[in-house]
């Protein structure tokens, strides 16, 4: 038991020195974010056991996983459905002039979910989520009325097989 314990914390030391000398992510820490991501709420203690790392290292890897900007943030997946906001619809907007930096414009309208700016026969795309067809429309509406936009091509999602995580 006591040789046991010994090598995993050698193994553990090995593995937190690799990561706090370099910037690049290693195998330990893509399970940790591919296991986070299904489920952010296990415990470190099950994190680790799942990886190969006491709860404590696991602790520091994710804390250190954080502080790079990695792990962005920690969010509730809600299923828009059941809050009222099953319309999708992608947007692609023209524009008469540069508006890529109207960013915070774009997030003014609490419907838009996300907003990239895109190389193409548009000038910007974002992700608006409501409830209805005709709040669709106001959005459109308001959208219209940034300094640039001269036009939207919408498209409204009929049903999404799925939809994906970043892999890590």
């Amino acid at each position: 038991m006591l040789i046991w314990l010994t090598q995993t914390m050698q193994n553990e030391v090995r593995q937190i020195k690799m990561f706090t000398e370099g910037d690049t992510l290693d195998d330990v820490d893509r399970q940790l974010l591919a296991i986070l991501q299904q489920d952010a709420t296990r415990p470190y203690a099950e994190l680790g056991q799942a990886v190969g790392l006491s709860a404590g290292a696991t602790h520091d890897r994710v804390r250190k996983l954080r502080e790079r900007g990695v792990i962005r943030r920690t969010v509730v997946e809600v299923d828009p459905a059941a809050i009222g906001r099953g319309v999708l619809a992608f947007v692609m907007v023209d524009s008469t002039k540069w508006v890529g930096d109207s960013g915070d414009q774009f997030a003014a309208i609490p419907e838009i979910q996300e907003a990239h700016v895109i190389a193409g026969s548009a000038s910007i795309l974002v992700k608006v989520r409501t409830s209805t067809t005709e709040q669709l429309q106001d959005v459109l509406r308001r959208m219209y009325a940034i300094e640039g936009v001269s036009g939207t091509q919408a498209t409204v999602v009929l049903e999404t097989f799925f939809e994906r995580p970043v892999a890590p």
